[in-house]
């Protein structure tokens, strides 16, 4: 767990505002040490407690450094004030990022074919090898987007095929239920055609009456003259 934020004010406590800064000074003269063996610079610190007590560090004899300080900025009072130091310094820099862009403008207007009369061979080979490095780096992204396409569309197709493999099967189960469902209708449409014609007969024989009885003609006696 990281340790807590302290704010920076005055300790109010001497014995907590002398133990900090006894660790302080420590690592603040350790960190100058660092910085004078790491970065090779010349290193002058000097720190006073409330007490009155001097701590000092010197990688290099500490008055030496002072009069080294004392001089330099001293030369730089008397050369140029700080504003004019800052304005030259931005007006360099204003200068080379002008210097970058007109470069990358150039260097684009050649890449797109424009502007080479003023080329040598040398900047033309140099031109033509980026463009054909270019153009590789373009046909290897392109090969990879087409992979990638043709990778999507033959999942695209399997899911297709899986779902019209389905859709098949569906239509042929419905349609064979359909046909066990059209036997029945048949039989009882048979049925009914077939009751039809029998009652339709039945209502025919009854309109018509009962038969009639069936009474032999008497026979026919012969009559003899005497």
């Amino acid at each position: 767990m990281g340790r807590g934020k302290i704010e920076i004010k005055r300790i109010e406590n001497n014995t907590n505002r002398q133990v900090t800064f006894c660790k302080r000074r420590n690592g603040l003269l350790k960190k100058a040490y660092e910085l004078s063996v790491l970065c090779d610079a010349e290193v002058a610190l000097i720190v006073f407690s409330s007490r009155g007590r001097v701590y000092e560090f010197a990688n290099n004899n500490i008055k030496s450094t002072i009069e080294r300080y004392k001089k330099a900025t001293a030369d730089t009072s008397t050369t140029c004030p700080t504003p004019e130091i800052n304005a030259q310094f931005y007006q360099q820099e204003s200068a080379k990022l002008h210097q970058q862009i007109q470069m990358l403008q150039n260097t684009n207007r050649n890449l797109m074919g424009e502007g080479l009369g003023t080329l040598n061979m040398k900047e033309l080979k140099q031109l033509e090898n980026r463009l054909e490095r270019g153009i590789t780096r373009i046909r290897s992204k392109k090969h990879e987007m087409i992979l990638a396409e043709t990778e999507t569309l033959q999942k695209r197709e399997m899911e297709l095929e899986q779902e019209n493999a389905f859709l098949r099967a569906k239509i042929a189960e419905d349609e064979r239920l359909q046909q066990l469902s059209m036997v029945p209708g048949q039989e009882y449409n048979a049925i009914q055609a077939y009751l039809a014609r029998n009652v339709l007969q039945f209502n025919i024989m009854e309109a018509a009456g009962p038969p009639t009885p069936y009474h032999p003609l008497p026979e026919k006696k012969s009559l003899h003259l005497g």
